[in-house]
C-alpha cells in the first residue's frame, strides 16, 4: 500500500507538471531492496524518492521496489555492474564482492557505536576506497547510514561464544558474516532473506541475526522469542548506482542524486535511533524475550581472527582502519 500511493504520488507530479518540462529528458531509476515496508532503510529509501520527485519538478523519478521484488541483493548489484538504471540498498560487505577492501567496514565491533565511523568516511582512506569503488562499476549515491546495531534470535539465550558454539546461524551470502560466525564458533548458513521465516520455522535452521527492525519485519519473534542484544555488527547501508549511467546524467541531476542521497542517510540514521525502542517494545508485548547482559567482550575476542581469513584484501588493512578509528 505504502508503494502504491508512492507511485501514484510520483505519476500524478509527473502530469501536473508543465509539457515543456516533462520532455526535458525524464529520469527513471528503480531503487531495490531485501526488506519489508515497515523498517528504517525503506521508509528513508521514500523519503529519498519523495524528495527526489518534488525538487525535480517531476523530472527525476525513483521507484522504490521492497521484499526482493528485483530480485536477492547480490542479484541486483550484478543488474547494476552490467549498467542498470537500478540503485540499491546494500552495505559494504556484498561490495566486497567488486572491491575487497571494502568488507572491513562490515567487520565485527570495529565500532561500538555508528557515529564512530564518520572519521573513517572523512579519511584518505576511505576517499581511496570510493575511487576504487568507482572504477569497479559503482557510484555511491549514499553511504554509511545506520541500520542498526544486528543481534541474534533464537530458542536460547546467546551470551556468550559458548552458547551459540555448534549453532546453525543464518547469515546472508557474504563472507564477512560467514566468517565471523565460524569465529564465534557458529555453523553459518546461507539463506536468502525472504526464506528466512521458513528456514527457522522448519528448522534448517537454528537461529538468525539481524536489526531489531529487520527482525521485527520479517515476523522472525513469530518463530523464535529470544532476542540476545549481541551488537555483532553495528550495521550500516549504502545505495549504489551504476557509474556509467551516473556519469551520463545530467550535471543537475548528478548533484540532485548526491545531495538528496545524502538527506536520505541521514534520514535512514535519524529513523534506525528513534524507532528502537519502539521496536523493543513491540517484540515485548509480543511475548519476545530481550537478553541484554551479553559479554561484548567475549564476543570480540572470539571475532578477531575473521579479520585474517581475508587473503585479498590490502596488507595491514585492519590496523590502518583501526588506527584512523582511534585518531
Amino acid at each position: 500500500m505504502i508503494r502504491r500511493r508512492t507511485i501514484l504520488a510520483a505519476s500524478a507530479a509527473t502530469l501536473a507538471m508543465p509539457a515543456h518540462v516533462r520532455g526535458q529528458g525524464a529520469v527513471n531509476i528503480r531503487m531495490a531492496h531485501s526488506l519489508s515496508t515497515t523498517e528504517p532503510a525503506h521508509l528513508a529509501a521514500l523519503f529519498f524518492a519523495k524528495n527526489v520527485l518534488e525538487r525535480s519538478n517531476g523530472r527525476v523519478r525513483i521507484e522504490v521496489f521492497p521484499g526482493e521484488q528485483l530480485g536477492s541483493g547480490k542479484d541486483v548489484n550484478e543488474m547494476i555492474r552490467s549498467g542498470a538504471n537500478v540503485m540499491n540498498v546494500t552495505d559494504f560487505g556484498y561490495l566486497a564482492d567488486f572491491v575487497p577492501d571494502a568488507g572491513i567496514i562490515n567487520g565485527p565491533y570495529l565500532v561500538q557505536r555508528h557515529d564512530q565511523f564518520a572519521k573513517l568516511f572523512a579519511s584518505d582512506w576511505y576517499k581511496d576506497l570510493d575511487r576504487r569503488i568507482q572504477q569497479s562499476g559503482f557510484r555511491l549515491i549514499m553511504a554509511g547510514a545506520f541500520f542498526g546495531a544486528r543481534h541474534v534470535i533464537a530458542d536460547k539465550p546467546v551470551r556468550t561464544p559458548a552458547d551459540i558454539a555448534g549453532m546453525t546461524v543464518r547469515v546472508p551470502p557474504n563472507t564477512m558474516w560467514l566468517e565471523t560466525f565460524k569465529a564465534m564458533g557458529a555453523r553459518p548458513t546461507t539463506v536468502q532473506w525472504s526464506e528466512v521465516y521458513n528456514a527457522l520455522s522448519q528448522g534448517v535452521v537454528q537461529a538468525a541475526e539481524a536489526p531489531y527492525g529487520s527482525l521485527w519485519g520479517a515476523r522472525l519473534h513469530e518463530v523464535k522469542k529470544v532476542i540476545s542484544t549481541t551488537a555483532h555488527f553495528i550495521a550500516t547501508t549504502t545505495w549504489p548506482i551504476n557509474n556509467g549511467y551516473f556519469n551520463r546524467l545530467p550535471k543537475d541531476v548528478q548533484e540532485l542524486l548526491l545531495e538528496e542521497g545524502a538527506k536520505g542517510g541521514e534520514e535512514q540514521t535519524r529513523l534506525t535511533n528513534a524507532m528502537e525502542e519502539d521496536f523493543i517494545a513491540r517484540f515485548k508485548g509480543a511475548g519476545a524475550t530481550i537478553v541484554t547482559d551479553v559479554d561484548l567482550a567475549a564476543f570480540q575476542r572470539a571475532t578477531v581472527p575473521a579479520y585474517s581469513a581475508f587473503p585479498r584484501w590490502t596488507p595491514n588493512l585492519h590496523q590502518t582502519v583501526s588506527r584512523i578509528l582511534a585518531s
